[in-house]
């Protein structure tokens, strides 16, 4: 916890930066991690950090697998992070998409990025401190999504994650 007694938190957009974005990545054997990504995470919990998901999957909007499939992978990759102390507090994902192929996901929604929905739903369930938190994405969508939230986002553009965030961490003199 921050000294005002909220908790801080990372929410971390997934497809190309928690894992290498191949195209609509849904099931177990199509996902790859991110160099860094598990230390990266593993760091932030043993920082104090709690560790989000916020994930646009239209993949089930266009029919390419299913909400099941996402949540698969998503017990993956908790089970892969569980096995070096890593874990990811809560999984956040937007299956909608207007004109969506699948007729019950075609529709707009406050949840999909670049609306900060997601990320405001986590931040009242967890009273997160919007201050000491910030956002890692890959896209100026997710950047949108952190502003609308109310946190600092930081584009990923790839490479190492976990020297990413250590950078970030150092600048910030949060590590030393």
């Amino acid at each position: 916890m921050d000294q005002t007694g909220e908790r801080r938190a990372v929410f971390f957009d997934r497809d190309g930066v928690l894992n290498i974005d191949h195209g609509y990545v849904g099931r177990i054997e199509q996902f790859e991690w991110m160099p860094g990504a598990k230390a990266a995470i593993a760091r932030l919990n043993k920082l104090g950090y709690l560790v989000f998901v916020v994930t646009n999957q239209s993949g089930v909007a266009r029919g390419y697998y299913s909400e099941d499939d996402v949540a698969t992978l998503h017990g993956h990759m908790a089970a892969e992070l569980a096995a070096i102390g890593g874990r990811i507090d809560a999984f956040h994902y937007c299956p909608f998409l207007p004109g969506a192929t699948v007729a019950r996901y075609d529709r707009d929604s406050p949840l999909r990025k670049p609306a900060p929905g997601m990320l405001l739903e986590l931040i009242a369930r967890f009273g997160i401190c919007r201050e000491t938190s910030f956002m890692i994405g890959d896209r100026q969508s997710d950047m949108e999504a952190a502003s609308g939230a109310g946190i600092e986002g930081l584009l990923f553009d790839g490479g190492d994650l976990d020297a990413f965030v250590t950078d970030y961490l150092t600048a910030r003199k949060i590590i030393a």
